[in-house]
Order: structure tokens, then C-alpha cells, then sequence
């Protein structure tokens, strides 16, 4: 038996990354996985990659009638809804993004797709949920727990994932939906694109930063939301779950 046998889960930013290892792991646990991507071709080939217990879907996590058409055809598909990983999120732009020189334009980009696209999640997860319970997951970062003098824009939109986790865990206890929210902050996540964007030299460096002297893999931030999604995890709301080597604690 797997650990979330029969649930269907939807997760965003699915076709590569973090979020593609979490689907991956939960089809691998017994669950019926939706792979929601605003790549539209990678989110069917990595759902194809996954068997029939998957499917790829186009979504721009901007989009609120957007969601409403996939949850709507999700729910049709496959019968019911048990939670939602709102996973898929940016963090480069071209221009600098310290606190003086930002760009509003870089800063609204960051802040529409971070924390405007897991509002969405949210809210459409709720509607989905609210009627026999189910669990929310949002992908935070540890950049919401420290400062980021060269990432000011990705930090506050963190930090506010991480306060919206909690008033949505809260709003739904104190409504008596059985749905539960929690986030999850991964620190230096070994993934193609972090190899593709930093140089080896600039990696070891980086290495530095973690006590535990090694990346996180992102096979391990899928087990923390495999937990979180499945049963489990039923008393469990409106946390945040580290997954960093030691490098806050540091």
C-alpha cells in the first residue's frame, strides 16, 4: 500500500525541478497526480514519464479562471480533489534586485507569480477541499527566514508565502474545513537549472554556507511533501518545514 493510495493531488510547476520529483514520488506512493506547468508540451512529457496515473495540463499560475478550469476538469477526470503543492514559482531576473536598485516592474513579475499565483492556489484549493478535507502545500524558501540584500524581491515574496500558510491554515480550522496548510523552505536544492546558473567554483563557495556540507537533494523536499499531503501528517497545520543542511541555524 502506499502512503496516499487514491488521493488526487495537484501540483504546479511540474515539469522539471522540485516539482516533477514531488509528482514523481507521489504517483510512486499510490497517488493521481496532475502536473500543472505554464510549458505546456513539458508538462505533458514529464506527466507521459510518469504512467497513467498522470497528467499534464497548461497553467499559468496568474490566471484565476485558468485554475478554475483545472480544477474543474481535474475534479471531473478523476472524481475528487485531496490537495494542492503550490510549487511553481521565479527567482532571476535580468537586472539586480538589492533594495535600491530593484526594478517595480522585476519586483510586480516576482511578486504576481510567487505570492499572487499560491493566493490563487489557495483559493481554489479551498473551494476543492472544503467539503471533505484535504491538505495544502506551499513552497516557501528559507529566503523568507533571513535576509536577502541581493534577492530582495524573492525574499519578500517568500516571506509572504510563508504568512499567507498560516492564515489560510488558520481560516480553514477556524471554519471547520479539515483542510490543512503548510509550507515547506528549501535552502541550495541541487537541481539541472541551480547547476546550469551557478559555476563549479561558485557552488563550492556557496557549499560553505551549509553546516551539513552538502546540497539538498530534491528528492528530499518530495518526502517532506509526501508527508505533509498524506495522512499522516492529520494534525499537522500552519507550519514550516526546514530543509536546508543547517544553513538558518547557522
Amino acid at each position: 500500500m502506499g502512503r496516499v493510495d487514491n488521493k488526487t493531488i495537484i501540483v504546479t510547476g511540474a515539469a522539471a525541478g522540485i516539482g516533477y520529483e514531488i509528482a514523481k514520488r507521489l504517483v510512486a506512493e499510490g497517488a493521481r497526480v496532475v502536473l500543472a506547468d505554464v510549458r505546456a508540451e513539458a508538462a505533458a512529457e514529464a506527466a507521459a514519464s510518469l504512467g497513467e496515473a498522470a497528467s499534464g495540463v497548461a497553467l499559468d499560475v496568474r490566471d484565476d479562471a485558468a485554475w478554475g478550469r483545472m480544477m474543474e476538469q481535474a475534479a471531473m477526470h478523476f472524481g475528487r480533489i485531496d490537495g494542492v503543492v503550490n510549487n511553481a514559482g521565479i527567482a532571476a531576473t535580468s537586472q539586480p534586485q538589492d533594495v535600491e536598485q530593484v526594478a517595480v516592474e522585476d519586483w510586480r513579475a516576482i511578486q504576481a507569480v510567487n505570492v499572487e499565483g499560491v493566493l490563487l492556489g489557495c483559493q481554489h484549493a479551498i473551494r476543492a477541499l472544503r467539503q471533505a478535507g484535504g491538505s495544502i502545500v506551499n513552497l516557501s524558501s528559507i529566503a523568507a527566514l533571513v535576509g536577502t540584500p541581493t534577492l530582495a524581491a524573492y525574499g519578500a515574496s517568500k516571506a509572504a508565502v510563508t504568512q499567507l500558510t498560516k492564515t489560510v491554515a488558520l481560516h480553514c480550522a477556524r471554519k471547520g474545513y479539515k483542510i490543512r496548510c503548510n509550507s515547506v523552505h528549501p535552502g541550495l536544492v541541487a537541481t539541472g537549472l541551480f547547476e546550469a546558473t551557478f559555476s563549479a567554483e561558485e557552488r563550492a563557495e556557496k557549499l560553505k554556507t551549509i553546516p551539513l556540507g552538502e546540497f539538498a537533494k530534491p528528492q528530499e523536499v518530495a518526502a517532506m511533501v509526501l508527508y505533509l499531503v498524506s495522512d499522516e501528517s492529520a494534525h499537522v497545520t500552519g507550519a514550516r518545514f526546514v530543509i536546508d543542511g543547517g544553513m538558518t541555524m547557522a
